[in-house]
């Protein structure tokens, strides 16, 4: 695990939003804040960084995020169409232009033959509209699997804004 890495990532993150003038959010529950707090670590991020969510329970992400009940009873918490539901949330409550989402299994326990540890889902937004989601299986300890959640949700937000 590169910290550095994270930190670089989250520099070029917000050197692009800055250049396009645009807002970044985050919702996430497996990884606890860890993306709000690498993009905290650069100096200037409050100029493109204005909240983000931690919703771990099922409960927090239906009552902060508005995902559905429907959704989390259908497909469970760590699934696309709860991500897709978390990212579009945090964009209506931020008011930010573009977003990340992230909801896994990071571990030791909790994983099943469907969803084994190290299962993570993510989703970005763009301005109220669905852009991509993915399913990853990292491999790894509890931490690993969160630096690499962390690492997908900043490479794959760079990439979006490199498309807009």
């Amino acid at each position: 695990m590169d910290l550095t890495k994270l930190h670089t990532l989250s520099s070029k993150l917000g050197d692009i939003l800055v250049s396009k003038k645009l807002y970044f959010t985050c919702a996430e529950s497996c990884t606890g804040g860890w993306v709000g707090k690498t993009v905290t670590s650069v100096r200037g991020s409050s100029r493109w960084f204005g909240c983000g969510f931690i919703t771990y329970s099922n409960s927090s992400k239906q009552e902060i995020l508005d995902v559905s009940d429907d959704t989390l009873k259908n497909f469970g918490a760590v699934s696309e169409q709860v991500v897709k539901e978390m990212v579009l949330g945090a964009l209506n409550k931020s008011a930010a232009d573009i977003g990340v989402a992230i909801s896994g299994i990071a571990g030791p326990d909790g994983g099943t033959k469907d969803r084994p540890v190290g299962t993570v889902c993510l989703a970005w937004a763009f301005q109220d509209s669905l852009i991509t989601s993915s399913v990853e299986k990292f491999r790894g300890n509890r931490e690993e699997v969160r630096y690499y959640s962390v690492e997908k949700a900043l490479l794959g937000s760079i990439d979006l804004l490199k498309n807009i």
